[in-house]
């Protein structure tokens, strides 16, 4: 891996309290291959513009903040899309750990192909990563194609693969009504999630439309403005069906 390989990035925040264990230094990463309709960070898409930073120059920056993580923070890389830009994730991982930075990738999985070289990077990827924060936006193949713009079998793949190499995930669950929030795709989504022996934690996040703003900003099309997100009987419907609290914790290595 050359040490010049820069990554885009679209922007940090220094105190993250949701994405991983601990405090967190977050990093989004620019561009993404899905156009998720509830997506809360439309300007990270384009795979243009962004801030050219190398893996060095990325780890002196977290490290600033170091004091703050307690026993298990570190950096977590979003985006965007972080498998997206996977050479530099490689790099950028690959310093964390040389100076001892728990590791977190929140993923959708868009890029992932169990195949060729893309998939021996993802191994050596896997082999710096301590977490992963991984997104089931929805169990259907074809409404993952009205959600997302692409199906989800190769997404199932990746999930079977973490399983298969026993590398922690929690698993986050947008609750949209009228999409998602349906007792059918729940119930098989839970069957799903039962196969996997890597779950520590299992998320209901419900949908909000505080992003439609930057929709507006942008000049883009939000197509879920009518969409109200669900009321609490249908989160604790959702928690309840996905066996939540069966998953708790983080095993920290």
């Amino acid at each position: 891996m050359s040490e010049t390989v820069k990554g885009k990035i679209n922007k940090f925040e220094t105190f993250g309290s949701v994405d991983g264990p601990g405090v967190r230094f977050l990093i989004f990463l620019q561009g993404c291959p899905m156009r998720c309709l509830f997506c809360h960070n439309p300007e990270t898409w384009e795979f243009k513009g962004g801030m050219e930073m190398t893996a060095e120059e990325v780890i002196q920056k977290a490290l600033r903040y170091q004091d703050y993580w307690g026993d298990e923070g570190g950096i977590t890389v979003s985006g965007g899309e972080p498998l997206a830009q996977i050479d530099f994730l490689i790099e950028l991982f690959k310093v964390a750990k040389e100076n001892g930075v728990n590791t977190c990738i929140d993923t959708s999985g868009g890029p992932f192909s169990k195949s060729g070289l893309w998939f021996d990077k993802f191994q050596k990827l896997m082999e710096y990563t301590d977490l992963l924060l991984v997104d089931i936006k929805h169990i259907d193949e074809e409404e993952h194609k009205k959600l997302t713009g692409m199906g989800n079998s190769h997404i199932i793949e990746m999930f079977r693969y973490l399983d298969e190499i026993k590398k922690p995930i929690w698993i986050r669950h947008v609750l949209v009504p009228g999409i998602s929030d349906n007792d059918e795709y729940l119930t098989r989504t839970r069957d799903f999630i039962r196969t996997l022996g890597n779950v520590q934690r299992v998320e209901i996040l419900p949908y909000h439309a505080l992003a439609i703003p930057k929709y507006d900003d942008l000049g883009i099309d939000y197509k879920l403005k009518d969409t109200k997100s669900p009321d609490e009987e249908r989160i604790k419907n959702a928690r309840e069906i996905l066996e939540t609290a069966k998953y708790t914790g983080y095993k920290n290595k």
